[in-house]
Order: C-alpha cells, then sequence, then structure tokens
C-alpha cells in the first residue's frame, strides 16, 4: 500500500507538471502568433500606414496587452537587448528575477537563434518564446519576448504532491492500524489451532476448539477437530490392542511357565508337558500371526484389487473350504460375472468364515458356500446351520479378541481374531463390509459386500 500510494502521488504530480508545462507552451505560442498577425498586418495609428519603426510597432502593440500574472511582455531594441528604454511593460513578477531587470538573462534570449526555450538561472527558471522583427532600410534589430516564470505553477504541482504524500501516510497509518486489528481477529482461530495443537499429548487428546461462524477459518477449524476425533480414536483403538494383545498372549505364558515349573522326571509327565506347552506356543504363534496380519490393514498394499471370475473364485472357496472338517457342504449358487477384488485376501475372509462355521457346528450339519450379485452389489457368503449368535453378541464379533457370550457348539481354541480380519479384508475393499445375517431354519450367515464396479471406475 506504501507503494500504492507513494505511485500515486508521484503520478499526480507528473500530471500536474506536464499540465503546467502544456499550458505554458500553449500560452507562448498564442501571445507569440498574435503579434506576429499583428506586424503583419497592423498599421500605425498615427499615420495610417504599416509601421516602419520597430521601437513604435513594439510600444503601439503592448499598449494594448495585459500580461498575465507571472507573465512578462516586452519589446527589445537593439543586438545586445539591453535598452532599458525599449521594455515598453515593466510590471513586478512575484515569484523570481523578472527578465526585464536582468541584462543577461535579457541579452542570452535576444541572441538565441531558437524562437522559443528555457533559460535556467540561480533566480528562477523562464519559459520563452521570442518573434524577431528585422526591417529593411538599415532599421535596428528587435524582437518581441514573453516570457513565463513557472516556479509559482510547479510550487502549487508540488504543494499538491506534498499534501497527496501527507494524506497516504496518514491512511497508511489507519490501514495499518485496522489491517493488525482485522489480522488479529482473523487470526485469532489460526492461533488457538496452534496452541491447541502445541497442548496435545498423547495421554490427553480431549482438548477441542469451538468453531464460531461459516467461513474458511470455520472450515479449518472443523477439519483440526475431526483430525483430533480421528487420532483420539486410533490412540484408542491402538491402547484397547495392546492391551488386548498383552491380555491374550499373557495366558498362553503362564500356562507354559507354569507346566514347566512343575514338570518332574517322569518321561511320561514330561511327554504330555512338552505336548501342552508346544500346543500353546502353536496358539501364540497363531496369535502372533493374526495380530501382524491386522497390523498390514492399514498399509495402502494391504488389498491388490484385479479382475476376478467371480463364478471361478466361488468355486476354489468351495473346494477349500470343504477339507476344513466333516460336514454336509453345499454349493448354494454361483454369480456370474467380473469384478474388481483381491483374490488371495477374498479367499482368506471366506476361508475364516467357513472354519468360524465349522468350530459352531457338528458333523452332519450344513454348511453353504455362494456367491450372488444383488442391486449392484457383490455378496459372497457362508451359512450353516449351527446355533446362530445371540442378539447381544452380534456387535461385538467383529472386534479384536472378542467372542460370543453364548458358545454355538463346539469352539475353537481361537483367540477371537477370525473375524476381525474378516472386517478388516471386506473394509479393506472400497465400500466394503461384513454383515451377520440370521439363516433361514437357524444358524448364522456371514456376507461380504462388495462393490461390483468399484467407485472411481463408474460414469
Amino acid at each position: 500500500m506504501a507503494v500504492a500510494f507513494a505511485a500515486v502521488a508521484t503520478t499526480t504530480r507528473s500530471i500536474l507538471m506536464r499540465d503546467v508545462d502544456s499550458r505554458v507552451s500553449g500560452l507562448l505560442a498564442q501571445e507569440a502568433g498574435e503579434f506576429a498577425n499583428f506586424e503583419e498586418r497592423g498599421v500605425d495609428p498615427g499615420t495610417g500606414r504599416p509601421f516602419t519603426d520597430p521601437g513604435r510597432l513594439l510600444r503601439v502593440f503592448l499598449e494594448r496587452q495585459y500580461a498575465d500574472p507571472d507573465e512578462e511582455l516586452m519589446g527589445l531594441v537593439g543586438r545586445a537587448g539591453a535598452d532599458p528604454a525599449k521594455v515598453v511593460q515593466d510590471r513586478e513578477i512575484p515569484v523570481g528575477l523578472p527578465l526585464h531587470r536582468d541584462a543577461a538573462a535579457r541579452r542570452a534570449v535576444f541572441e538565441s537563434a531558437d524562437s522559443t526555450g528555457t533559460l535556467r538561472r540561480a533566480a528562477g527558471d523562464i519559459r520563452w518564446a521570442k518573434v524577431a522583427i528585422a526591417r529593411p532600410g538599415g532599421e535596428p534589430e528587435a524582437a518581441f519576448v514573453v516570457a513565463f516564470h513557472p516556479g509559482r505553477e510547479q510550487d502549487r504541482a508540488d504543494e499538491v504532491f506534498r499534501i497527496l504524500l501527507a494524506i497516504s501516510g496518514v491512511a497508511l497509518l489507519m490501514t495499518t492500524g485496522i489491517g493488525w486489528v482485522v489480522a488479529g481477529r482473523i487470526l485469532k482461530p489460526v492461533r488457538l489451532v496452534r496452541t491447541a495443537a502445541a497442548q496435545l499429548t498423547e495421554q490427553d487428546l480431549t482438548r477441542r476448539i469451538p468453531v464460531r461462524g461459516h467461513d474458511d477459518i470455520a472450515a479449518l477449524t472443523e477439519t483440526f477437530n475431526a483430525m483430533l476425533d480421528r487420532l483420539e480414536r486410533a490412540f484408542a483403538a491402538q491402547r484397547e490392542f495392546v492391551d488386548d494383545a498383552g491380555h491374550e498372549l499373557r495366558t498362553p505364558i503362564t500356562i507354559v511357565r507354569g507346566h514347566l515349573e512343575l514338570m518332574g522326571d517322569d518321561p511320561a509327565e514330561r511327554e504330555e508337558t512338552v505336548r501342552l506347552v508346544t500346543d500353546e506356543l502353536d496358539r501364540m504363534s497363531r496369535i502372533v500371526e493374526d495380530l501382524l496380519l491386522l497390523a498390514k490393514t492399514e498399509r495402502p498394499d494391504f488389498v491388490t484389487p484385479e479382475p476376478v471370475q467371480l463364478a471361478e473364485l466361488t468355486a476354489d472357496v468351495f473346494v477349500k473350504a470343504r477339507t476344513l472338517g466333516e460336514r454336509h457342504w453345499e454349493l448354494a449358487e454361483v454369480a456370474d460375472g467380473e469384478a474388481r477384488l483381491d483374490p488371495q485376501r477374498i479367499t482368506q475372509a471366506m476361508v475364516q468364515l467357513a472354519q468360524n462355521a465349522v468350530q459352531h457346528t457338528v458333523p452332519g450339519q450344513s454348511i453353504r458356500v455362494g456367491s450372488r450379485v444383488v442391486g449392484g452389489r457383490i455378496e459372497l457368503y457362508v451359512a450353516d446351520s449351527g446355533p446362530g449368535v445371540q442378539p447381544q453378541d452380534a456387535e461385538v464379533i467383529f472386534e479384536r479378541f472378542r467372542r460370543g457370550t453364548a458358545r454355538r457348539g463346539t469352539r475353537g481354541s481361537g483367540a477371537g481374531l477370525g473375524l476381525s480380519i474378516v472386517r478388516a479384508i471386506a473394509e479393506g475393499h472400497r465400500g466394503g463390509r461384513v454383515q451377520l445375517r440370521e439363516t433361514e431354519g437357524g444358524g448364522a450367515t456371514f456376507v461380504l459386500a462388495l462393490d461390483l464396479v468399484p467407485e472411481a471406475d463408474r460414469t
């Protein structure tokens, strides 16, 4: 703004100076033209004939003229132009030393070969125009001179320039003050965001910034609060994950330590202890592998979609699932078409659901595997004829280390990570989720519902 104000003031002064120069040039040209016209056509009022005496011509013309302020009209006779008796108009000039009183300046103008020019003097510059008079017959040379002193006009332009600078300075101060206040109010929420971010710790993620208004700062505040919500949930989930993992791993470690401490020298007892310890170590190994798999679900390359034939994928899952236990396996239905999904992860999830169904059924009970397309979405499902899932368990069985409160038949030694892995695989696909539904005639149906075409590919 300071540069803009300075540019405005400087431009205004330049325009005013140019206007003064243009007006002075016009005035000089007008006065010189009037004298030239009078010289050509004028007659001596005393004789009624054209002028023959340059002094008489100058005197008669100047008697009929009235100079403007800061303007001098004069006639000079003689090559030196230094005869004051021939200066017809002798008036005071408000600014600087008059030309008709400055012999050196008069001589310079009179002897100049130019018809117009600017005379630089310590007493003040002069803009002048001259019309030379040359009469035949040996009359002395003479000239009509009009001089203008632009100092006062230039001083007015400089005064306007100084006034503009003063006004610009005041405006700049006022604008700076207003801008300081307004910027402070605008940036206050940003400072609050910075302060809140500085005060956040891993132990305290509950602080939020109040949202006021509907501008961009309010949107920034809402975004920051949403980020804090996600961080709080992530840290809570992390702490819960660590706590659950520690609790789940503590049990087999305690069992292993207890049996090793109580192990005697009897070979049969040692063999039984080794079997129990090996079994617990295997369970710990499965838990660690499942935990590593769940940790990978946060990586962007956890799921790698590719074009897959649904019929072929469903058949492969059925062939692998039927080896998990002696049940009445049925390939209920097969979807036709192609979809973009990760076949390995989907197979892993479906086999886990089949394993879960085997654990909660007994030999002879039926387990159905199938796929279908419903409303533009793919549904791959495993339905068993076991005791089903209690309503109070439906909301928790997909969480880590959570099992149903009621047994659905023969329970395995799982750590409660299988269904959480299934959910992670389903949600790893865009728009995917896992659902629990009741099976007609009793039992539970677990469904992987996925988009047939990813949203990014839809037109």
